[in-house]
């Protein structure tokens, strides 16, 4: 695969870049490199997911699944200070900026791991999986991961996804109806869906 955000160690010069982000009440200082996913701000995609998560409190284990440099993740763990919110990427340098942005903030209730998928967290559960999947992996990567969070989930969780219309909307729509047998769309804006599903019984396969 060529080198961009998808690739697990990027080939791309370092060029850092600093910016603040500011979502649902929540203000972070972000550090950004070349190589990875949308590193000049916050992208559109991005902050309406964020915007249109039904965070709860009793959360106990929720997982930012292609953390990039953790704007989901550290926006969750920050709204939801008892919660424990684990974060995963393939691409080993937005990991390493997720880490060093969750110090910056001073945020401590995350755990971030390099991996594919959810090979870094084996065994863990989680009631509530968030994810901006990366379109340009194709099918091919991200209907494995909805069938992997299904297994991932715990009795009631949910899996939020934003997604672009014209890049897939109404596919990903179906998939999730195949393996959760529901979906939902929080949210229709600026030519993104917010679609999730909930694991409402116990896996038959």
């Amino acid at each position: 695969m060529s080198d961009h955000y998808y690739s697990a160690q990027p080939t791309s010069e370092h060029h850092f870049n600093e910016f603040t982000l500011e979502v649902r009440g929540v203000t972070l200082r972000m550090t950004t490199d070349a190589g990875v996913f949308s590193k000049n701000h916050l992208d559109t995609g991005t902050k309406i997911l964020v915007q249109a998560l039904p965070l709860q409190e009793d959360f106990q284990t929720v997982l930012d699944l292609g953390c990039g440099y953790g704007p989901i993740g550290l926006t969750i763990a920050k709204l939801l200070p008892k919660t424990i919110v684990f974060m995963s990427d393939i691409n080993e340098r937005a990991v390493e900026l997720a880490v060093q942005n969750a110090e910056v903030n001073k945020i401590e209730n995350v755990t971030i791991k390099a991996g594919e998928g959810f090979k870094p967290f084996p065994g863990q559960k989680f009631d509530f999986i968030v994810t901006n999947p990366p379109i340009r992996a194709g099918k091919q990567v991200i209907y494995p991961l909805v069938e992997e969070a299904y297994q991932a989930l715990n009795i009631g969780g949910w899996l939020a996804a934003v997604i672009m219309t014209k890049q897939g909307a109404k596919s990903l729509e179906k998939k999730l109806s195949e393996v959760f047998g529901n979906v939902t769309e929080w949210e229709k804006e600026s030519g993104y869906r917010v679609v999730a599903s909930q694991k409402i019984k116990l896996p038959l396969f």
